[in-house]
């Protein structure tokens, strides 16, 4: 580097420090930062991710009242649900759209799903659906027979005896369309993170 040119930088650079500071830049440019990364936010949590917090005890011990969790609402854009996976939901019963229930899905579209003597039989199975993730067994009463349409979902609470779900709803199965998003983790409280299976 030459001595001309640095010179000129250290010119420019003592001519920048003796320019008085300018509030109003300095507050615009604030202003642009607060926008964009509002803008990013809004975009993240209506097409990308889903945030909600788990008002009741009906997922326990997966999910405890008050976890707050994470979806991805781009999951089933190229896949289906599947057995097993703990789902955000519109809940069928509501007609304005704005309850959304997390539940876990139990029946597929075709699915012959009964329910007796503690235990989920699917498709005629003399077994009962393995399910580890109970921590206590179901109460039944009587036996409870199901046949999802096509394009609906049979939805179970991982606390089946504390739990509202597809076995009480007037409108037994929640649809594709009313699936928001797959519940990925837990992030809050602390003691309770991680992911979830």
């Amino acid at each position: 580097m030459s001595a001309n040119s640095e010179h000129r930088k250290k010119a420019e650079k003592d001519e920048a420090s003796k320019k008085p500071f300018n509030w109003k830049a300095e507050l615009i440019s604030w202003v642009q930062v607060i926008v964009a990364a509002a803008l990013i936010a809004l975009f993240l949590t209506n097409f990308i991710i889903a945030n909600s917090e788990v008002p009741s005890e009906s997922m326990e011990q997966t999910i405890m009242a008050g976890d707050r969790i994470i979806g991805s609402r781009l999951s089933y854009l190229f896949s289906e649900p599947e057995r097993g996976d703990i789902v955000i939901f519109h809940y069928p019963d509501d007609p304005t759209g704005k309850i959304y229930y997390v539940k876990r899905v139990i029946g597929l579209p075709g699915d012959v799903i009964d329910i007796h003597d503690g235990g989920v039989y699917l498709n005629g199975s003399d077994t009962p659906l393995e399910e580890p993730y109970l921590w206590e067994e179901m109460i039944t009463i009587g036996n409870l027979h199901y046949e999802v349409p096509e394009d609906c979902y049979f939805m179970m609470g991982d606390n089946r005896n504390n739990s509202r779900d597809s076995r009480f709803w007037e409108n037994t199965y929640a649809t594709k369309d009313q699936i928001i998003a797959k519940v990925l983790f837990r992030y809050f409280p602390f003691n309770h993170m991680g992911a979830l299976e």
